[in-house]
């Protein structure tokens, strides 16, 4: 069983930064895929960043030099740097944490961080 709380959501002027983090529970985390994910309003959940257990990440392309993704294996946490947000980064942004090879596996997400940006 994994939990996954995230912080560090806000309001931000456009051109700003913030941090998420995600803290998990659970000795498992450590082989799992962490992403962050995010849904606007009227939009579907998309992808915004992933980190595997040994350190390779893949990005939207739109967040691409905007956003780093990391982990810190000795915290159980996953990060999220946004740098140079914009008014279309608003959503609610959700951790979560995957394994979908080999054993066990499992998919579990956090409750969600609301970041705004305004323009």
């Amino acid at each position: 069983q994994v939990q996954l709380v995230e912080s560090g959501g806000g309001l931000v002027q456009s051109g700003g930064s913030l941090r998420l983090s995600c803290a998990a529970s659970g000795a498992i985390f450590s082989i799992a895929t962490a992403g962050w994910y995010r849904q606007a309003p009227g939009k579907q959940r998309e992808l915004v960043a992933r980190i595997t257990s040994d350190g390779n990440t893949n990005y939207q392309d739109s967040v691409k030099a905007r956003f780093t993704i990391s982990r810190d294996g000795a915290k159980n946490t996953v990060y999220l740097q946004m740098n140079s947000l914009k008014p279309e980064d608003t959503a609610v942004y959700f951790c979560n944490a995957d394994r979908s090879v080999g054993l066990p596996r499992f998919d579990y997400w956090g409750q969600g961080a609301q970041v705004t940006v305004s323009s």
